[in-house]
């Protein structure tokens, strides 16, 4: 089989899971929701084996600490996943919701009512746990997922997705094994085959850096929810009190700088400066944070920063790296 009948067949089978999704419970959903962050949290020792792996082939590849950070999974992330997935249980079945009611002049009554989508295909980098989180959410709101991860983390995704997919049919019958699948081989050829799905896969939904956004934009032939840039910035106040924008400041760049909602860019009011950046500057140095600052905080900052260019102001680092403007 090659790899345009591989997508076609994955595509096919999501497709049938998701007509099939129809006729599940919201009880059955949510007590398969309860069942999976079980499965997970008791096969931590699995999911962490299969990690393991990933991590070794994430080395071979280079990538950074902050990188290798965003791909390990350690046990407080896999219960965070297991937490996740008993928050989208207790979440209300936005399936068969009445959004909206209106009677025309003749009597006629109009609904809007909330149906699922049907194939959604998820695009994503690195961060495994992102398997247990869109295919919980995907799941619970009546569509199948196809989830296509880095190269880097595919065992993890693969068994995160088995253990997933066991406990579902171990709790309902109605549970159908092909509404949540990884694409199983890590060819960057597959990508544009399964979006060239376009009677099977009804949506894609891609979460990256700007260039996989823009890759997935320009080859597939289904509809696309995208965005560009994550560019997280912060901005300190003039009033704001000094010890808590030092912890903020802090806390956003270095807890983990490999997410997406990390700190990338610091603006910050000149009133404050002069008493705010020393201190902030020794807090990032400690941490091993590259600073790029515009010529007023350069002045400020002193040695160990760098002058900033155009381009800082438009990068999402994903690294120790952080723009600093007054």
């Amino acid at each position: 089989m090659d790899l345009t009948d591989q997508m076609s067949e994955l595509a096919g089978q999501a497709k049938r899971a998701s007509r099939l999704l129809t006729r599940i419970s919201t009880d059955d959903k949510n007590a398969c929701l309860l069942a999976m962050a079980d499965a997970l949290e008791k096969n931590t020792a699995l999911i962490q084996e299969a990690n393991a792996k990933d991590m070794d082939t994430g080395r071979e590849m280079g990538l950074s600490q902050a990188m290798l950070d965003r791909l390990l999974l350690n046990e407080d992330r896999v219960s965070g996943m297991a937490t996740g997935l008993r928050e989208v249980a207790q979440l209300p079945d936005p399936v068969g919701r009445v959004l909206e009611k209106r009677e025309r002049p003749n009597g006629l009554i109009l609904r809007k009512i909330s149906t699922p989508i049907g194939v959604i295909v998820i695009i994503y980098e690195s961060r495994p746990n992102v398997t247990a989180d869109a295919a919980g959410l995907c799941f619970k709101s009546g569509n199948a997922t196809i989830l296509r991860g880095g190269k880097e983390a595919i065992n993890s995704n693969r068994m995160i997705a088995q253990l997933m997919v066991e406990a579902g049919c171990n709790t309902s019958g109605d549970f159908p094994e092909h509404s949540i699948q990884v694409v199983p081989t890590p060819d960057r050829a597959a990508i544009s085959e399964l979006l060239a799905q376009s009677e099977s896969v009804d949506l894609c939904i891609p979460r990256g850096g700007e260039g996989l956004i823009r890759a997935v934009a320009e080859c597939s032939r289904v509809p696309v929810i995208k965005h560009y840039k994550g560019i997280c910035s912060v901005y300190i106040n003039g009033a704001a009190d000094l010890e808590m924008a030092l912890k903020i400041t802090e806390n956003s760049k270095t807890h983990r700088p490999g997410v997406c909602n990390a700190m990338e860019t610091l603006l910050i009011d000149e009133a404050i400066a002069p008493a705010l950046l020393p201190r902030m500057g020794e807090a990032m140095k400690k941490h091993g944070v590259e600073l790029r600052a515009d010529e007023k905080a350069l002045a400020i900052l002193g040695d160990g920063c760098k002058a900033a260019v155009a381009e800082d102001w438009d990068t999402e680092y994903l690294d120790l790296i952080c723009a600093v403007r007054l």
